[in-house]
């Protein structure tokens, strides 16, 4: 049998801050009709908050043109979620992207929905706390870069309609600028 120090064991209670974080409010069309959020919508507000930060860095969220004329965009590969507790109706959230890891072809983001209790400081501050939080729910979500194989031709073949490619290098650069910015805060 062993035994642990009970101080070693305790986990950290250091509190990361979040590479972006925003509030949402929740309404009616988000919940079922006991006032909760569908599951589904979770990936909503983690989609909301993920092009939220792609405008907070000037990118056009999903829709990327290249030198001749090829749209690039983004599609959800996989998505990984925990729900730990419900969403309620009328609740503003607080939905954070934590950490971002930068794949050739694809984004990584693992992101969280918290619920907030302030304290007076926030409050009088206008400001979400990050200390006094509750999980709610957590998601690794991969996002893979595509471009549009889609012509009026090959509407009607079935063909694969995209097929992947690399990060653009603008978003690249953008990506870890913030990254960047944020390990020096």
């Amino acid at each position: 049998m062993t035994t642990m120090n009970k101080n070693t064991a305790a986990p950290s209670m250091h509190i990361t801050t979040p590479l972006f974080a925003t509030d949402y409010n929740v309404y009616i069309n988000h919940t079922d009709a006991g006032g909760i959020v569908y599951h589904a919508n979770h990936l909503v507000f983690f989609e909301n908050c993920r092009r939220d930060w792609f405008t907070k860095l000037g990118l056009n969220g999903y829709f990327l043109q290249t030198d001749d004329g090829e749209i690039q965009h983004f599609v959800v590969s996989q998505a990984d979620l925990q729900y730990k507790k419900a969403i309620l109706l009328d609740e503003v959230i607080n939905v954070r992207i934590d950490k971002v890891e930068l794949k050739p072809a694809s984004i990584v983001f693992y992101q969280s929905i918290h619920r907030s209790a302030p304290n007076e400081e926030d409050i009088a501050q206008k400001r979400t706390p990050l200390a006094n939080t509750t999980l709610l729910s957590r998601a690794k979500i991969v996002i893979a870069c595509v471009q549009n194989q889609i012509t009026p031709d090959s509407a009607s073949n079935h063909s694969a309609p995209m097929r992947p490619i690399r990060v653009p290098q603008k978003l690249r650069e953008s990506i870890e600028q913030a990254l960047t910015q944020h390990a020096n805060n």
